[in-house]
């Protein structure tokens, strides 16, 4: 039996995720398993994997292959890696602790890789997100300052129709009692240049 290592997709439509699983590979995709060893989902970022490093291990010791994408996963993981230090072992090349000591610091190093990567993504989204801010504030302040414009040329046209209503009736007033309608006298300067 031709055992593979290969993921078995769940979810919905626009939302998929996946279960790693070993299967027969007569089996179809989502079909009968031999053992689910984690799982996997692209929908965050970065990627979530949740994985049993032991029994992938196992499985992939005793000769289970793995489909191209559920490969990536496991060396991702270090299941391959520790696959790898483990013939080195089995050759008698170096001890069990020394092996363990090399995965170890392999681990570390892409924990403190991953762990710069999403703080600068994490960065990158806060600048992105006070830049929009700020253009939001100014976008707003923009709009305030053109309704406060509007909003006191409305007043002046109120103001100016006002005075020309009160104008209107002023004169309607005094020609109903038979007066002249009162003239406005200019202002003293329009006097002093007419004179000159």
């Amino acid at each position: 039996m031709a055992t593979k290592i290969r993921l078995a997709r769940h979810g919905h439509k626009d939302y998929a995720y996946y279960h790693i699983v070993v299967a027969d590979s007569r089996s179809p995709r989502d079909g009968k398993i031999i053992e689910r060893i984690g799982s996997f989902n692209p929908n965050t970022n970065p990627a979530a994997v949740v994985l049993d490093f032991d029994r992938a291990l196992y499985w992939v010791g005793v000769g289970a292959q793995p489909t191209d994408t559920v490969r990536t996963i496991l060396s991702g993981e270090g299941v391959l890696l520790m696959k790898h230090l483990n013939g080195g072992v089995a050759k008698g090349a170096f001890s069990q602790e020394e092996a363990q000591k090399r995965f170890d610091a392999w681990k570390a190093e892409k924990d403190a890789k991953n762990g710069k990567i999403s703080k600068a993504e994490a960065e990158k989204k806060a600048a992105a997100a006070k830049a929009l801010h700020a253009q939001e504030v100014e976008t707003n302040k923009a709009k305030a300052a053109a309704i406060a414009q509007k909003r006191a040329e409305a007043a002046a046209e109120l103001a100016a129709a006002a005075q020309e209503a009160a104008q209107e009736a002023a004169a309607a007033e005094a020609e109903a009692k038979g007066e002249e309608a009162p003239v406005e006298e200019p202002a003293a300067e329009e006097t002093a240049e007419a004179e000159a």
